[in-house]
């Protein structure tokens, strides 16, 4: 299956549907399913803009609306989580996910999905440590302060993300973990970007959380944005620190230790073992979807399932038996709290809550079909841009929160609360009403694509490491055994041109894993038609958050 990865799409959805097209002529191939990691800013009205956490003369409604009212549908499957500059409205609305437009999905505060047998996980804004241990107490109409907070990671989604147990064939993200700097070059990322030098000293460089979850899922790719610049990182990793279900036959875990050298027989003679290879996670961050940046990638991810027909997008039933046991452990206090450990005195409270076979039988009886159902609807006017062309001249006030139809029916299927109506509860306010389905009149047309496509490069990830980096950081992960396998899925695509080209992703004389991912970078092709700079000056500067 090919699938495109976006880093910070910034709202210019029209133009990277019109770059996947035009590759795809030019190529001769097919992109199956684009996976967009965040600042994807699905504004779909001037009054979801005012949401964004962005200086008021910045806000842009870009494009988003046009697939939300139905005038363009995007031509393939787009699965995004959240970053810091999003309608953030709308989606507090699909806390566990859900359609912000047809073919377009929306992973939630965090999600697990599986697409035609590639199993896909991801969470959703940026961590920041004194919000990290509150509840999500955030509901619309926001304040200058809430408007920030209530896109920062919550300890729940990561707790909850760490009771996977199998195969994570994709996790996305916004941040990076942390330390992950150490797993590539970070000699060439510090000369593209040398004031990352003093967050690295002090280990500040990345998500702590994030950090944990890369040890604990150790998923075989992990794609991130937010830091506005293309890195790649190959991460070896202990293969015992990965959850098995609580009924799973713990016998084994003692014996897998032994899993290289010699070990004993009954009768006490020693059996000489092969050695294991060490499993891996590839890295790759993307930058922001402007010029002469390298924001987007193509991969070729093998699947058991056939992608000729129409791709299927499920729910994950681990991850539903997840959400169900752990509703219990929803905050929406504005303070801090504490999930299950193993604690003395607190051996009787559950803290392991990877599903066991009867949970996970119980998940399908209440589920007749594990695909997510095709329920999008319009609950609230899209973005007029002949009536509203001056919006950026109106005073316009944020909207009050209402409960999205999808929400609804998911938490009442599955049984579990959703967070944005506690939030309203334990504040005293009444529940918002659930948004009215509106009809539209636009019949779905897709635009063709362009005539000029951009060149396009190849990405390579790093030489497994020989020995674990030293570090003050706390990813302590041990050295591969032997070489990991290159991928033999390659697309082999001509070198990126730039008019003021930026540094390669490792150095040339490197040693290279083979190349299975193609870049797609928008440059300074003569031929090529010119990105709109609307967003460009937002983001000069390193975001605040």
């Amino acid at each position: 299956m090919k699938i495109a990865i976006e880093g910070c799409a910034h709202g210019e959805l029209e133009r990277i549907y019109e770059t996947l097209q035009g590759i795809e002529k030019e190529r001769n191939i097919k992109v199956d399913l684009l996976l967009c990691c965040g600042d994807f800013q699905s504004t779909r009205n001037v009054t979801d803009l005012q949401t964004m956490a962005v200086p008021r003369k910045y806000l842009d409604m870009c494009t988003f609306y046009k697939y939300y009212s139905g005038e363009l549908v995007a031509p393939i499957l787009t699965i995004f989580i959240g970053g810091n500059h999003e309608a953030s409205n709308y989606l507090q609305e699909l806390p566990y996910g859900g359609w912000v437009a047809p073919n377009i999905y929306y992973l939630g505060y965090a999600g697990v999905v599986t697409v035609n047998g590639i199993r896909i996980a991801g969470i959703s804004g940026i961590y920041k440590g004194h919000d990290f241990l509150r509840g999500h107490h955030e509901f619309p109409p926001y304040t200058e302060k809430t408007c920030r907070s209530v896109y920062h990671v919550r300890q729940l989604e990561v707790f909850r993300l760490k009771q996977l147990s199998g195969e994570v064939d994709i996790f996305m993200s916004h941040d990076w973990p942390r330390g992950i700097q150490e797993y590539g070059n970070k000699a060439q990322l510090l000369r593209f970007k040398p004031h990352f030098a003093e967050d690295i000293e002090s280990g500040q460089l990345g998500s702590r959380p994030l950090e944990e979850l890369l040890k604990a899922v150790q998923p075989t790719y992990w794609f991130a944005a937010h830091l506005h610049c293309k890195f790649a990182a190959l991460v070896p990793h202990n293969r015992n620190f990965r959850n098995k279900p609580l009924d799973a036959d713990d016998s084994s875990s003692s014996s897998s230790s032994d899993s290289e050298g010699e070990n004993e027989d009954k009768d006490g003679s020693s059996i000489q073992q092969e050695p294991v290879a060490m499993p891996f996670t590839k890295f790759l961050a993307l930058d922001k979807c402007l010029p002469k940046r390298r924001f987007l990638q193509v991969l070729d991810i093998p699947t058991s399932e056939s992608t000729e027909g129409k791709l299927t997008l499920e729910y994950d039933a681990e991850w539903l038996s997840i959400l169900r046991t752990t509703n219990h452990l929803i905050s929406v206090k504005d303070t801090n709290y504490y999930l299950p450990g193993k604690k003395a005195g607190s051996i009787e409270e559950r803290c392991n809550f990877t599903p066991t076979a009867e949970e996970l039988s119980h998940i399908r009886s209440k589920f007749k079909s594990l695909k997510v159902p095709q329920n999008f609807c319009r609950t609230v006017p899209a973005f007029d841009p002949v009536e509203e062309h001056n919006y950026k001249q109106m005073h316009i006030e944020q909207a009050n929160a209402q409960l999205n139809p999808q929400c609804v029916e998911f938490c009442t299927i599955l049984g579990i609360d959703d967070p944005l109506c506690l939030a309203m509860l334990a504040n005293g306010k009444d529940l918002p009403p659930t948004g009215s389905i509106l009809e539209s009149s636009a019949e779905p047309e897709l635009k063709h694509s362009p005539k000029e496509v951009p060149v396009e490069e190849s990405c390579t990830f790093p030489e497994p490491l020989a020995t674990p980096p030293k570090r003050k950081l706390n990813l302590s992960l041990p050295a591969p055994t032997a070489a990991a396998e290159p991928d033999r899925n390659v697309i082999d695509l001509p070198d990126e041109v730039d008019e003021e080209p930026a540094p390669p992703l490792n150095d040339s004389d490197d040693s290279k894993i083979e190349e299975s991912t193609v870049n797609i970078s928008i440059c300074g092709s003569p031929n090529l038609k010119k990105l709109k700079r609307r967003n460009q000056s937002i983001y000069q500067a390193e975001d605040d958050d």
